[in-house]
């Protein structure tokens, strides 16, 4: 798994509840250095936000979607957002933070 964010205690609150159902997470802060990992490490699952540093994750949803197509794509975001990009990506799950740990366990079931 890859967790993309650069709101540093929201990624180790996420990686701390995905470590305890076994799975390896990787971090990274900057959308580059995220890009990057996921190149490297192909992950099953990667959750991507939107507002970072160095660019607006969400733009890279059809290069992801079509170029890692075994990759379950999250997006992130504090702010509200348009479901036009769920139409378009359907596979693309949509998380508002805060999350909702129920909503995680659900998520971790159907996967």
């Amino acid at each position: 798994m890859l967790i993309i964010d650069d709101e540093t205690d929201f990624c180790l609150l996420l990686k701390n509840y995905f470590t305890r159902r076994n799975y390896e997470v990787h971090i990274s802060h900057t959308l580059k250095d995220g890009m990057s990992t996921l190149a490297h490490i192909h992950p099953d699952i990667l959750f991507l936000d939107n507002n970072l540093p160095d660019g607006l994750g969400w733009e890279k949803t059809e290069f992801i979607t079509q170029n890692f197509s075994n990759t379950q794509l999250n997006l992130i975001s504090a702010y509200q957002y348009s479901s036009t990009l769920t139409e378009q990506f359907p596979t693309v799950k949509i998380w508002e933070k805060p999350i909702n740990i129920s909503d995680l366990n659900s998520y971790l079931q159907l996967s």
